[in-house]
Parts: C-alpha cells; sequence; structure tokens
C-alpha cells in the first residue's frame, strides 16, 4: 500500500479509501443494495490487511447503521483505533450545518462509531440557510475541543469553498484539509473551478464516486447487480449522457485490454495520475478489495490519458445542493457593493 498526508495535517491516509455507503441495515426510503454486519466486516478485515486505513462514512448512511457497522467490525476484528483513519459527515440532517446541528450530529457519529474523537469531518454539501461564519466556527470548535481532528467539504460550488476557507483564515479557525468532490473520467465538471481552488488552498481531494457507480468497471452500461438495478442516485447522476459515456468507457475497456488488466483498474490508475490522493472506493464484496490495490501498479502513459479524456464532453453540474435562487443572488451582489 501507498500513503500520503492529508492536507497540511499529520494525518496518514492510504491512497485508497473504502466508501462506506454500502454497509447497514435495509431501508423502505433508502439503498437496497447495502450489505450486512458479517459482510461488511469482511471488507473491513480485507482492507486493513491489505494496508488500507481510511473509511468514509456518514451519519446519514442507511439512518445512521453504516456508522455503528463500521465500528462493530474493527471492534470485532481488534483493530487498534490509531490504526485507522475514519471519516463521517454532517448536513443532510436536521438544521443543516447550523451551529446546534453540528454539535448534536457529531455527538451522535462518535456514538455510533464508537469513538471520542473523529479523524476528518467533512460537511456534506453547503448550507444556504446557515451563515458560513457560524458553520467555520462551530467546525472550528469541534477542533479545538479534541473532538476532530481535521475538517473537510464535499460537492459545492468553487465560490462557496473560496468563501468558506476565507472565512476561516479571517477569523483563525481551522480551514478545511479535504476537498470530497464528484470525480471520475465520465464527469469531470470540477476541474474547470473547483479542483483548482481545492489545490490553492493546499487540500487533499479524495473524490466519491471514483468508479461512477460501477459504468467504468465494466463495458456495458447496464449491469447485473443490485446495485445497479435499484441504484436511482446512480441514474440520476450519468443516465442523461449514456451516449457520450459509452464512448469513453469503451476506450477505457480498450487501454485496459492493453495492459492486461480490469477496466476499473483504468480508470482509478487516471485519478492517480491527475494527482488525486485518495480514490473513494465502495466496496461490498471482501474479493473486491485486492482488485483496488492491484491497480496502483498501473501506470498510464501521457498518451493514454490523453486518450481516456479525448470525448469528454460538458455536463450539467450533479453534485452541489441546489444552484443559488434570486435571494441568494441578490444577497451576493449586495455583499459585492459593500
Amino acid at each position: 500500500m501507498e500513503y500520503t498526508k492529508l492536507g497540511n495535517t499529520d494525518i496518514e491516509i492510504s491512497k485508497i479509501c473504502i466508501g462506506c455507503m454500502g454497509f447497514g441495515e435495509v431501508f423502505p426510503d433508502f439503498h437496497a443494495w447495502v450489505v450486512d454486519q458479517k459482510t461488511t466486516e469482511s471488507v473491513v478485515k480485507a482492507a486493513f490487511d491489505a494496508g488500507i486505513n481510511f473509511f468514509d462514512t456518514a451519519n446519514c448512511y442507511s439512518k445512521g447503521t453504516s456508522e455503528e457497522f463500521l465500528r462493530r467490525s474493527i471492534k470485532n476484528l481488534g483493530i487498534a483505533r490509531d490504526k485507522v483513519v475514519l471519516a463521517s459527515k454532517v448536513f443532510f440532517n436536521e438544521g443543516g450545518l447550523s451551529a446546534k446541528a453540528i454539535k448534536r450530529e457529531i455527538d451522535g457519529t462518535l456514538g455510533r462509531l464508537g469513538t471520542d474523537y473523529l479523524d476528518l469531518y467533512l460537511i456534506h454539501r453547503f448550507d444556504y440557510a446557515t451563515p458560513i461564519e457560524e458553520t467555520m466556527q462551530a467546525l472550528d470548535d469541534l477542533v479545538r475541543t479534541g473532538k476532530v481532528r481535521a475538517i473537510g467539504a464535499s460537492e459545492m460550488y468553487a465560490y462557496q469553498l473560496h468563501n468558506m476557507q476565507n472565512a476561516a483564515d479571517k477569523n483563525g479557525w481551522t480551514r478545511f484539509s479535504v476537498l470530497q468532490p464528484h470525480y471520475n473520467l465520465i464527469y469531470r465538471e470540477d476541474e474547470r473551478e473547483l479542483l483548482p481552488v481545492a489545490r490553492q488552498f493546499g487540500m487533499t481531494i479524495t473524490p466519491f464516486s471514483a468508479l461512477a457507480a460501477g459504468h467504468l468497471t465494466r463495458a456495458t452500461w447496464e449491469g447485473s447487480s443490485k446495485r445497479a438495478e435499484t441504484d436511482k442516485v446512480a441514474r440520476d447522476k450519468y443516465d442523461a449522457y449514456k451516449e457520450n459515456n459509452m464512448k469513453i468507457i469503451a476506450r477505457v475497456e480498450e487501454v485496459a485490454k492493453n495492459h492486461g488488466v480490469a477496466m476499473a483498474d483504468v480508470a482509478l490508475a487516471w485519478l492517480w495520475e491527475k494527482g488525486i490522493e485518495s480514490p473513494i472506493c465502495g466496496c461490498t464484496k471482501a474479493e473486491r478489495v485486492a482488485d483496488l490495490v492491484r491497480a496502483l501498479e498501473i501506470k498510464l502513459t501521457v498518451e493514454e490519458i490523453s486518450y481516456l479524456e479525448e470525448l469528454y464532453t460538458a455536463h450539467e453540474l450533479v453534485g452541489p445542493a441546489g444552484r443559488p435562487g434570486e435571494k441568494e443572488v441578490a444577497g451576493m451582489m449586495k455583499g459585492l457593493k459593500k
């Protein structure tokens, strides 16, 4: 396994992160494809044995049971707390990113994970209803009190990230160390603005949907897994650009055949070649972990990278929480006039 630092912190993370959205109890109004405790434990064991120490979950995944399944797995396997880097998120909850909500939700997350501190706490989306300063101060309080070691941000607009980092700097609060964007070979919109802003602030980038919900792992658009058959969120992300996506996927298949490897290897190798520190890979089968680790061995040429990227066309944004409405735009314009 290869490792890197998380932002400007001393936290060492593996160059593969296990996404835990697929762990937890099944609920009628959430993902039907999540796996049970036994399977979760087998995935965590395979990952840890392979040197992966970075696990990403959220308070809303399977209504908190993802965090609980991860806690039990770590405990049952006898893994020491300081040997894993645990990340969770806040936003899809009552109160969004208000100070009150953040203080309440971190305690819930710590309880479900069975730990007195979290290595990385991310805001899951931008909250238009809460002042930036309120959110950043509340997050800083968590760092100062030792409940959280580092903070991060998931998908948002570039100007929002810039404003939040500036608010932290202006007030002497903790900066975001990590950006978790939506980024892969068939969705690259954040290359325009969000990723450069993150790099401007020295942030580590750990994208979600690194394999595009499985689309970059197979030559066909439709899959046979339960997730492929039931994941409406994935369909909303990618189906609108299916025709163009399939052309890119065909090139991933071609490059993979030339290397004698799986398509997922090429998709992940491309991310590392783009400077991505730790792609988040959902994994619901223990045997898949070895496939992820093997991808670290693949090195793409400049020509192959260009070939994989050549056919991409601009997309509508998928990820940020809502485009600013008239009220938000008016507020932005008012701020510019001051």
